[in-house]
């Protein structure tokens, strides 16, 4: 469905010899879309957004997991989570949607090895099931829309049934794009308490976690069926204190969830993302308290390798800001902005902060990883587009500063060819991404 950003479900049931023969199983996959990978009702790794943002069509990247603790003798089931994320999603500033497709789409293939030497492939076919999520919408900008009464508890576990689930469709894509993530995922890094609950002066209850961050918020409610707790994400108070929302544009940031009223519940977003350091509790069942809530930082993993710290409380602070603007950008590309609609590769801030952040984290195989895809999007004749991955080429006809094929090639963006992978040159050494 083109025009819906609804979650589904996928499983497909298997039956493995005695456990004891099992001796090791490897799992590969990936998805037009973003997706979660299940096995016998537990969630395959702590990668987040996978398979992240690539040019698509030239550069897909797959992840691969150890599962073999996963599997067990007997009837196995391995499922997924899938949703529409940059991949057919509503994107940019310009808000369009399916730059890279209409339909999501999953892919996997599992290699159990047993003790004989023989291996059994568990692969997606025609015989794997699908069905809607509880999920109701997710897009990166927008958030999401969840209801709890709809959830299929034990929808990957091999006692569930699946009479009612519909008959998956296969895709003709071209598979020789897909790439091996080496490194970077998108993983939950740290977690925030909520400094306090405040009331505004228009009355409004906000959670202010203290620090701005990418990333989502994880809560605990109870409540009747069918009551709904609504959450949205913004980055500053006005100067009367009030709800300030100018700065996000037509980003929504927010998390509608319906409880199915069972006792406490826990829940926290599947497919998108929020830049935030207040959170407006819009609807809550009863009084939240702080204990409710805490705030996942996430971004992409990275080895830290500096620090400084004086003895001039501000020269701290700058260099603090420095490093959250550094985690909040860099959700799995170098972005602009984590919170409006916008949160594009712009290639001039990403040479002008390259290194910087080498500095303070290890970004090699982030800039490489990125820099693959700004090779795919340049124009036949090198021009490099504004932002990587490029989405505006085409889709800014009614932009005044973009249209008419003014979205690649300017001064200082263009740059990044060249400004990135000699930075990575002097600071890791890197002759492959430079010779590239």
């Amino acid at each position: 469905d083109k025009d819906n950003s609804k979650g589904t479900l996928l499983r497909h049931a298997f039956s493995l010899p005695d456990g004891d023969d099992i001796v090791s199983a490897v799992v590969h996959a990936s998805a037009l879309g973003l997706y979660q990978l299940w096995i016998n009702g537990e969630k395959v790794g702590r990668d987040e957004l996978s398979p992240g943002w690539t040019s698509y069509h030239h550069h897909l990247l797959y992840q691969t997991w150890d599962v073999t603790e996963h599997l067990r003798e007997g009837e196995n089931v391995i499922g997924a989570m899938v949703g529409a994320g940059w991949y057919k999603g509503d994107m940019s500033f310009n808000r369009y949607r399916n730059y890279y497709g209409q339909q999501t789409g999953f892919i996997c293939h599992m290699v159990v090895t047993l003790r004989d030497g023989s291996q059994r492939i568990i692969a997606t076919d025609a015989h794997w099931q699908g069905s809607d999520d509880a999920i109701l919408f997710a897009e990166i900008y927008d958030g999401e829309v969840y209801d709890a009464r709809r959830e299929q508890r034990g929808w990957s576990e091999p006692a569930f049934s699946a009479g009612h689930w519909r008959a998956v469709t296969t895709l003709a894509a071209e598979t020789s794009v897909l790439q091996p993530q080496t490194a970077c995922p998108v993983q939950e890094i740290e977690r925030l308490a909520p400094c306090s609950i405040i009331t505004t002066p228009k009355g409004e209850t906000v959670l202010d976690f203290g620090q701005n961050l990418s990333g989502w918020v994880e809560f605990r409610v109870r409540g009747a069926a069918g009551e709904r707790v609504v959450l949205r994400h913004f980055e500053v108070l006005d100067a009367e204190g009030n709800v300030y929302l100018a700065n996000l544009r037509t980003a929504k940031q927010c998390i509608d969830y319906t409880l199915r009223g069972e006792g406490e519940e826990c829940f926290h977003p599947h497919f998108t993302f929020q830049g935030f350091r207040y959170v407006l509790i819009e609807r809550w069942p009863g009084t939240p308290t702080r204990d409710d809530f805490v705030a996942v930082v996430l971004h992409s993993a990275m080895t830290p390798t500096g620090h400084i710290e004086t003895s001039n409380a501000d020269l701290n602070q700058l260099h603090h800001n420095i490093m959250w603007g550094l985690k909040g950008n860099f959700v799995d590309i170098p972005t602009d902005c984590p919170q409006r609609d916008e949160r594009l590769g712009w290639t001039g801030d990403a040479q002008i902060f390259c290194r910087t952040a080498s500095y303070l984290m290890q970004t090699r195989t982030f800039f490489a990883k990125w820099l693959t895809d700004l090779q795919h999007d340049q124009t036949p004749e090198g021009g490099v587009p504004h932002v990587i991955p490029d989405i505006l080429t085409g889709k800014c006809d009614n932009d005044r500063f973009l249209s008419h094929g003014r979205t690649h090639s300017a001064a200082a963006w263009a740059d990044a060819a060249v400004i990135n992978p000699w930075t990575l040159y002097l600071m890791y050494g890197d002759k492959q991404t430079l010779a590239r």
